[in-house]
Formats: structure tokens, C-alpha cells, sequence
């Protein structure tokens, strides 16, 4: 890592906090963010990661973020942008992580990975991911070499170096093959979130969520039981959601939120603002 390592938190660090919060008996929670205000606030109330992708970036601009999935930006770009302009340089208080799209054929993504880290970024996870691809569609990806298998070989080579890493993961085979990578937190992904104003309105049933994480967590223990395991997506939508999920998988050490660490509570604040503001008279008028 000598020569390319500029972030405020190294791996062993941020390993040690996370099994803290979990050995406490405290969710650990990751906020994606897609703007430094959200990212500062969030760090601010205790996030223990922030990370930031296109996903995020593409959902604070009133966008859905599934956005981040079509050919409308370069997903890369955006991600070492965000960081070097917008987030690093505002969270002090926890690791601010990178989102890359592993897959990027236009790009040595072992260089990109170093040029990230040299940024200020603190760790990498796979998002955007192919994970949420299915069909035809995904079939062709996997064909022609640009599948699931680079995203695992993209963070293989961050954990190498020694740089903390992150994965989203649908499926047993792909939590296995993260964590044979070196992964240092595993992430079941419920697919995309309901609520809100740009929100899925069909989602993951939460019996078919519970059953994803507990199956994940089952294979995960043989061998990698150590690795913190967090979720994210689906019907969870609050602090309260999340709880729930837990009674029915007490295995997750935490949960990953996207709209509903800045979408939902902007969508909530913002209105109620401009409300307040349009409630008052003025004097001797109307």
C-alpha cells in the first residue's frame, strides 16, 4: 500500500470499529450518499461508513437511481468526482468509500482502484452491480466477459493491497466468491427500495428477503463466519423495518441504507420547510 494510500482510515482500522459495533451489540449502519451535505449530516448522526456511487449520485438529483444502471453517464468518473470534490473533504468522522462499476471494459480497473485510494477514498465495493441483472440480458453480460466474475476480481485485487472492501451480493455463489476474494463485509442485496417519490413499488417479498439472508449467512458460516454481514434494499424503509428484519434473521450485523438515509428524510424535511414558510402572512395584506 506504501505510495498510493491517502485515506484517513486503513483496513485494520475499520475492521476493528465495525466488530466493535457489532461485539457491542449496536447495528453498524453505511450510508450511501450522493452529496457532501447528506454524507457530512450522516457521518454527523454516527454512520459508520459512508460511501458514495452513481446510483446516489442520480437519486439527489430527483432521479430514480436505478438511473445509475442506464448508459447516461460514466459511472466511474462520477464516483472519483464525488469523492475528490464533494465528500471526502467534508466527513472526517468515518471512512467514505467508492462505488465503481467493476465491470468498465474502458478501464485498467487495477489502476482506477489505485487512483481512488490516492484520492482519499477509504475502501471500494461493486456498485454499480451486475448482481441485479438478470435474464437474457445478464446472460449476455456473463458471456462476453463482462459479468459478476470482474466485479470479484476488481475487489480481489483492493483486498490484496490491502484496502477495506465491501460487496453487494444476491446470491450464495456470490457472497462465497466475494469472500474467497478477501471481501471484508458482505452486503444482501434485496434488490431495489419501495417508498418515496421515485421508489419500486414492487419489491422483494420480505419472506423471500429473510430467506436470501439467512441462506447467505448459512453458507458464510463454515468458513467466513468472522465477516461482518450487513443488508440492504428490498420493504425496509426505517429503523423500525430494520429491527423487525432482525427478529426474523438476528444473524445481520447491520443495515446499508440508500433512500432512506437521504431520499426519504429530504423527501419528509424539505416540503415541511417550504410549508412553514408559505404559512405566514403578511401584515395587513390579502
Amino acid at each position: 500500500m506504501t505510495g498510493i494510500f491517502a485515506g484517513k482510515f486503513d483496513r485494520e482500522t475499520i475492521n476493528a470499529r465495525l466488530a466493535g459495533e457489532r461485539d457491542a451489540g449496536r447495528a453498524i449502519y453505511d450510508a450511501l450518499c450522493g452529496t457532501g451535505i447528506t454524507a457530512k449530516m450522516a457521518a454527523r448522526g454516527g454512520a459508520d461508513l459512508v460511501t458514495t456511487h452513481d446510483l446516489a449520485y442520480f437519486r439527489m438529483q430527483g432521479l430514480s437511481s436505478m438511473a445509475g444502471y442506464l448508459p447516461i453517464g460514466d459511472a466511474n468518473a462520477i464516483t472519483l468526482e464525488l469523492g475528490e470534490r464533494f465528500l471526502i473533504n467534508v466527513v472526517s468522522e468515518c471512512p467514505v468509500i467508492a462505488g465503481i462499476l467493476g465491470v468498465d471494459p474502458t478501464r485498467d480497473m487495477r489502476r482506477f482502484i489505485d487512483r481512488l485510494v490516492a484520492a482519499g477514498y477509504d475502501g471500494i465495493m461493486n456498485c454499480p452491480t451486475v448482481a441485479l441483472i438478470d435474464g437474457k440480458f445478464r446472460s449476455d453480460l456473463e458471456e462476453t466477459g463482462l459479468g459478476y466474475a470482474k466485479e470479484v476480481e476488481a475487489l480481489g485485487y483492493a483486498s490484496a493491497r490491502g484496502i477495506f472492501t465491501k460487496a453487494f451480493c444476491t446470491s450464495v455463489d456470490e457472497a462465497l466468491a466475494m469472500a474467497e476474494a478477501g471481501v471484508d463485509n458482505i452486503i444482501v442485496h434485496f434488490g431495489n427500495s419501495s417508498g418515496g417519490s421515485t421508489g419500486s413499488q414492487t419489491v422483494m417479498a420480505d419472506d423471500s428477503a429473510i430467506s436470501r439472508a439467512a441462506g447467505i449467512c448459512d453458507a458464510l458460516a463454515a468458513k467466513h463466519g468472522g465477516l461482518i454481514v450487513t443488508c440492504h434494499g428490498g420493504s425496509i424503509e426505517t429503523p423500525a423495518d430494520f429491527a423487525g428484519f432482525l427478529a426474523a434473521e438476528p444473524r445481520l450485523d447491520g443495515y446499508v441504507g440508500g433512500s432512506s438515509a437521504e431520499r426519504f428524510p429530504i423527501e419528509a424535511s424539505v416540503p415541511k420547510a417550504a410549508e412553514g414558510f408559505k404559512s405566514v402572512r403578511l401584515p395587513g395584506r390579502g
